[in-house]
């Protein structure tokens, strides 16, 4: 099994400091918010994205799979009472001149193999797509 730490302290009233390994991740912690750090739900969003294009990553030359670039669009809608993180959904955009069944492919494996995307989608309602970059995205 493998394990992860991170490591988070209070800055102020407005923030906080995550830690994992060299990196640094501020966090909004303030009631009203700021812009200049993720809250909570974005950081999970941002975590899900970062899982997918992982996904990716790893596949990719396993798979023979020619891309330029990835880019993935999130939307999480909370629900109030209790506060819960009802659906999430997602777009996937990948630079790729691959036909659509290697497209499929990929697809299904970053669906498949993704331990913050298996998690979160145990947890949630966690769909979305994939597509080709369209030449004028």
């Amino acid at each position: 099994m493998l394990e992860y730490q991170v490591t988070a302290r209070r800055i102020d009233q407005h923030g906080a400091l995550a830690q994992a390994g060299k990196a640094e991740i501020a966090l909004d912690t303030d009631v009203k918010g700021r812009m200049d750090a993720f809250n909570p739900a974005e950081l999970l969003l941002a975590a899900v994205a970062a899982c997918m294009i992982k996904g990716i990553e790893r596949v990719a030359p396993l798979n023979h799979f020619s891309y330029r670039g990835v880019e993935v669009k999130l939307r999480g809608l909370r629900q109030d009472s209790l506060p819960f993180m009802a659906e999430i959904t997602y777009e996937l955009i990948i630079d790729t001149d691959e036909d659509d069944r290697k497209l499929a492919l990929m697809h299904q494996n970053v669906r498949k193999y993704g331990t913050i995307f298996n998690t979160v989608s145990a947890a949630t309602k966690l769909d979305g797509t994939i597509r080709r970059k369209a030449a004028v995205d």
